[in-house]
């Protein structure tokens, strides 16, 4: 089906290479399943109806916030459905976990507690569901590697484009630049500036990307000095085209397939780190859901958590070995030499 709208040749090939790699499709597969349940895990995983109807009038309680008064409750403010009594009239359809990541299970004698069929997973040491704070704990650690890469992917090739065309001393002076900012110690930095401001999920994007795009830069500065002597550019220089379109339309795109190809193998570092600072409590703010804060609480209770460490890990360690793995179908995808 995807065949259908690949129109260049040469990208067809690379997406036939691609398929010849199954385990890379199976993980692509699976991937794109737990990236659409994270995005939609309040339709999943919630406290609150997906749909009710009360009294004749109907409510969206997932979609749209409603106030304790608009159910004719006068005695509190913070609005609680499962203390709501349905008529036979009424009606509710709940998510398949009727749990929010920041609520705790009233119903269970201490913390954490072991899973049940109320908690599938058990909960942490706060009483909060462990499944779904796992579910909605991806969201923010793709959003976190990928915008990572995202970002650090235009610098460096921008960077890296610019001294790998140009050459000269524009090349010399830019090298040099990079190499005393690749000295800095990026981690600790991280740690520092973090420490010192509220770790939002924009701020931690924002810092890790100051030296994100030097690795990057080093790939595109070597594609350019390689492929602006070749005989198609040198073609179009002696046409006369300026140097907004030999770098844009004839170097970049024969540039960017070393880019491409690591492009996994960066997110899932990113994943690591991001989980890393969580569980070294220089990450997202609390009570924000992180696997690296459930692994730190799983390292406070070890002796009588064991599914605060379990669960976590797998999570963690079947999405790098699925990223990883089309990591690996990309790089025979890109591969000139593979058939």
């Amino acid at each position: 089906m995807i065949e259908r709208y690949i129109e260049n040749e040469l990208t067809l090939k690379r997406w036939r290479r691609f398929k010849k790699r199954k385990t890379a499709v199976a993980s692509l597969f699976f991937l794109i399943v737990g990236l659409s349940l994270t995005f939609l895990a309040p339709t999943i995983a919630n406290n609150k109806p997906l749909v009710m109807k009360y009294q004749g009038e109907t409510y969206f309680p997932v979609f749209r916030n409603y106030l304790a008064k608009d159910f004719g409750i006068t005695t509190s403010v913070r609005m609680d459905y499962r203390s709501i009594e349905l008529s036979d009239a009424d009606w509710a359809i709940w998510p398949v976990i009727k749990w929010d990541p920041f609520e705790s299970n009233p119903n269970v004698t201490s913390y954490p507690a072991t899973p049940s069929a109320q908690n599938l997973m058990g909960t942490d040491d706060r009483g909060r569901d462990v499944l779904t704070r796992l579910l909605y704990g991806f969201k923010y650690s793709f959003i976190y590697a990928f915008m990572v890469w995202f970002i650090c992917f235009i610098i460096g090739t921008f960077a890296g484009g610019l001294m790998g065309f140009y050459g000269g001393i524009f090349d010399i002076v830019g090298q040099r630049v990079v190499e005393v900012l690749s000295t800095v110690p990026q981690f600790f930095l991280l740690i520092i500036l973090v420490s010192i401001f509220s770790p939002t999920l924009t701020l931690l994007i924002a810092i890790s990307c100051l030296f994100g795009w030097i690795p990057i830069s080093y790939y595109v500065r070597g594609e350019f000095l390689k492929n602006r002597k070749k005989e198609f550019v040198e073609a179009a220089r002696s046409l006369g085209t300026s140097n907004f379109k030999l770098i844009f339309k004839h170097i970049l795109p024969n540039s960017l397939a070393p880019i491409i190809t690591f492009s996994p193998f960066v997110i899932s570092s990113n994943i690591i780190a991001l989980a890393s600072l969580d569980y070294l409590g220089f990450g997202l703010e609390v009570p924000t859901p992180s696997w690296g804060e459930l692994l730190a609480q799983a390292q406070r209770n070890y002796t009588i958590a064991w599914w605060l460490a379990v669960y976590p890990s797998i999570a963690l360690f079947g999405t790098l070995t699925m990223l990883n793995l089309v990591g690996e179908g990309v790089r025979d995808a890109m591969d000139p030499n593979m058939n």
